[in-house]
């Protein structure tokens, strides 16, 4: 995710970035401009065509409902996007109400808070790299190693198991009582709650139906729009044509782009911040 001034205008009209849809969007640009010019010079210079009355009427219709469509797949790819922070942000206050109950009810220097330190942190940093599909980069203890998180495929899963078993350790052992373990158990079922909030959205794209449907819109309307525009605005319907294009087809690559929020595009969410964050907070939270 990048960083950035909302305020500065100027920058964001001039700057292009890897992910700009102006730079995805040039090379179908460039063809759609040399489309529209042939069929300029054909209607104005070899037919000599005459404008009819109202010849954009339909055209304005059909631009109407299209772009009602567009602002349906934004707003939809937009709640995505914005309940996977949601979400991230409910994993951070997880995580440092289940930190902050453990310091209280455990005695000071208790290695337990150590084993819960790198537990927690492990969880989140899992969780992130499963839903990015890439090798898990955790901190090792004695117990929960390599060894311990050998030939699982769910290595959230296996985390919350060992959270747990920790838990229920403690209990036995006199360190925290039956209340307590409620109230930490509660805390945990929210790390599990959180993570299949997250896998629902990755794994429950927007209906195909509906993604082709507007891509096939938005190409019979700019493709058909120079038969029409160019009776009236000759070659200037090169750059209008042009520009109409990238507007909703630039509409429509955003909203790819933010449907998706856990990746590493720049426009997905700042996963590793997020992460980085939540263990410092629980290395001093959890310190001995």
């Amino acid at each position: 995710m990048t960083h950035y001034n909302p305020s500065n205008w100027w920058k964001f009209i001039f700057y292009l970035h890897k992910a700009d849809t102006f730079r995805k969007l040039f090379p179908a640009m460039l063809g759609l401009a040399a489309y529209t010019a042939i069929f300029a010079f054909i209607e104005n210079e070899i037919f000599h065509y005459n404008p009819v009355k109202n010849p954009l009427v339909i055209h304005s219709l059909i631009g109407f409902v299209l772009s009602l469509l567009l602002v349906f797949r934004t707003n939809t790819a937009y709640d995505r996007w914005w309940e996977g922070r949601k979400i991230w942000g409910a994993f951070t206050n997880n995580s440092r109400n289940l930190a902050l109950k453990l310091d209280a009810f455990l005695p000071e220097q208790h290695e337990a808070k150590e084993t819960f330190r790198v537990l927690i942190g492990n969880y989140i940093q899992s969780v992130k790299d499963h839903l990015r599909g890439r090798p898990h980069a955790l901190e090792q203890t004695s117990l929960y190693n390599d060894a311990y998180y050998a030939d699982i495929k769910h290595i959230p899963n296996r985390i919350g198991q060992a959270m747990y078993r920790e838990i229920n350790k403690l209990h036995k052992d006199g360190s925290i009582n039956g209340e307590q373990l409620i109230v930490l158990n509660n805390e945990l079922a929210s790390f599990a709650d959180n993570l299949g909030a997250c896998e629902r959205i990755k794994n429950t794209p927007i209906p195909i139906s509906y993604n082709i449907f507007i891509k096939k819109i938005i190409f019979f309307y700019v493709f058909t729009m120079p038969l029409t525009v160019v009776l009236d605005f000759k070659f200037w319907s090169i750059p209008i044509v042009t520009l109409v294009f990238y507007a909703f087809a630039g509409i429509e690559i955003m909203a790819e782009e933010i449907e998706e929020p856990f990746g590493t595009d720049t426009n997905d969410l700042a996963l590793d911040t997020i992460v980085k964050n939540i263990k410092g907070n629980l290395k001093e939270i959890l310190k001995q």
